[in-house]
């Protein structure tokens, strides 16, 4: 059986990584590049388990859900858009899509 990648949690993923590898270079904030690298991988394995299980979803929502708590709180103190209200935003649509996926492929399941 072919299996649909998730390129949206793969491209997610990147883009986290990069983020904290940019913080990193940018501020030498060193909690970013770790915090960046540790939710990419998460967000990349994530994007790896609903690409052969579109119903297992639970890693995908548990890293974007985090991301977008923890980086909404960030852009409500600051009210600075980058990198905190990206990321929330981003996390915000990764997260409707990844639920949105998955109750796509329960009603094929019904």
């Amino acid at each position: 059986m072919l299996m649909a990648v998730d390129w949206i949690g793969f491209s997610y993923a990147a883009l986290v990584s990069a983020g904290g590898v940019v913080g990193y270079v940018k501020a030498g904030s060193v909690t970013s590049l770790v915090a960046g690298l540790l939710f990419g991988v998460l967000a990349a394995v994530g994007a790896y388990l609903t690409s052969k299980n579109p119903r297992n979803v639970w890693l995908s929502a548990g890293t974007a859900g985090t991301l977008c708590v923890v980086m909404g709180l960030r852009f409500l103190g600051s009210w600075k858009f980058m990198p905190a209200g990206l990321m929330t935003l981003l996390s915000l649509l990764v997260l409707m899509k990844t639920f949105a996926g998955m109750r796509k492929t329960q009603s094929h399941k019904s």
